[in-house]
């Protein structure tokens, strides 16, 4: 049993001194293109978190035009007291400020849906009489309303991209003190999240 096993042995070993088949010859890689970038590819990370707080002034990138429901000093006068109050000042002298501002403001119609619905009920009829179960189908009522609609958006003054924005709504009635209520909401809402955390 043990003289075929060497046998065997042997004859695998003898084979293993031939030639090598496989020679290490092979005409080499070529170089990369000159246009090939060979950095890291930033596009795969997200980008780093921007910092608000260097933006300490601000002006305006092009001032709010005013509509039939909106003056545009009463905008203006709006925004900025809200922007004062979230540490932002206007830029000194009429300068370009940090950060430039744009904000626009339109009363828009909605159309608004309410169900009612008082549910099912058991109990005993009228004058004592039987018991009974009972249901209502749930009522539907569509009215329309109108929502002071304010839009606010932040560009860098040094690349001139978009570095925040912001919309918000109130509803508004039909009086303009009323209108100027919801649009002195709506301004405080849009930058309820600003600087960003």
């Amino acid at each position: 049993m043990i003289r075929p096993l060497t046998l065997g042995l042997c004859l695998g070993l003898a084979g293993c001194q031939g030639p090598q088949p496989y020679v290490a010859e092979s005409t080499p890689i070529p170089p990369a293109p000159a246009a090939v970038d060979h950095g890291p590819d930033m596009s795969a990370y997200p980008a780093a978190p921007l910092d608000f707080s260097r933006y300490q002034h601000w002006s305006w990138k092009s001032p709010p035009a005013g509509t039939a429901s909106v003056t545009p000093e009463s905008l203006q006068e709006m925004v900025s007291g809200a922007l004062d109050q979230r540490g932002l000042r206007p830029a000194p002298g009429g300068s370009r400020g940090d950060v430039q501002v744009m904000a626009d403001a339109r009363l828009e119609t909605r159309m608004r849906q309410v169900y009612d619905s008082y549910g099912t009920y058991y109990g005993q009829g009228l004058y004592g009489r039987g018991y009974g179960l009972g249901g209502q189908v749930p009522l539907a009522r569509s009215y329309e309303e109108q929502v002071m609609l304010v839009r606010i958006a932040l560009f860098d003054a040094a690349t001139g991209r978009q570095v925040w924005s912001n919309q918000a709504e109130a509803h508004s009635s039909g009086s303009q003190a009323e209108r100027a209520d919801a649009m002195r909401e709506a301004v405080r809402r849009a930058l309820d999240d600003y600087p960003p955390r």
